[in-house]
């Protein structure tokens, strides 16, 4: 299998932010992005409505699309959201949908997939965050999500071993709606150095482009100025 086939990938969060910027990066190196989402896609990738909160929903989208293509290779979980807070102040509610979709979406995401991944020789791409290797205050759901993602992926990784690749990626603070809507004080500062989600995108891309034997096992991409790394 070539290095620079990418294959037919699926997508989570691929209407939007590092998601999108992934989809459009895979279709760019000849790859086929499927996305699940909520949304549509704006570029009009083919997608699957489901909220990553419901493991049955998530699997179930997986199931369609690889119903459809039979040529499922790969995974790329991009699908994330977060309300910062304290502990006592973020809703019980909120703070179980973010380690809902952060983790559990992730981890069905995944399970579902996997046979196609496997027989196909393809990859699986999990996203955590800087927040997964250093926790910070008023993020608690999300730190622990994001640290789950991490345990996760590298028990994956070591249950895997020489049947399927699987990449842990740690992206820092990218220029997405990610922030939106926050309190000011849980934003980024107007000087703020951000990565541009595209160029975080074609490293994710460049993990899925390596050959069956090769993996690249874990990746951190941040800026130069990013706070909470290392």
């Amino acid at each position: 299998m070539a290095a620079h086939d990418v294959g037919t990938v699926v997508v989570t969060g691929g209407a939007s932010g590092l998601g999108a910027a992934v989809a459009r990066a895979i279709a760019s190196a000849g790859g086929t992005p499927l996305l699940i989402d909520r949304q549509p896609s704006e570029a009009g990738f083919e997608w699957e409505l489901a909220d990553l909160a419901n493991s049955k929903e998530a699997e179930e989208a997986v199931n369609v699309l690889a119903g459809r293509h039979p040529d499922l290779r790969s995974v790329v979980t991009c699908a994330g959201i977060d309300v910062p807070g304290s502990l006592v102040n973020v809703p019980t509610e909120t703070w179980e949908r973010i380690v809902a979709v952060n983790l559990f979406g992730t981890a069905s995401v995944v399970r579902a997939a996997l046979p196609w991944v496997e027989r196909n020789q393809g990859r699986i791409v999990t996203i955590a965050s800087t927040l997964g290797h250093n926790a910070v205050g008023d993020a608690t759901a999300y730190c622990a999500s994001k640290f789950g993602v991490v345990g996760f992926t590298r028990a994956l990784t070591a249950e895997l071993k020489g049947r399927v690749g699987v990449t842990l990626f740690t992206p820092g603070g990218m220029q997405t709606s990610f922030f939106d809507g926050r309190e000011e004080k849980y934003k980024p500062g107007p000087d703020a150095k951000l990565c541009d989600p595209a160029s975080v995108a074609d490293a994710i891309v460049y993990a899925l482009r390596q050959p069956p034997g090769v993996d690249v096992k874990e990746m951190v991409v941040a800026g130069l100025y990013e706070t909470s790394w290392p």
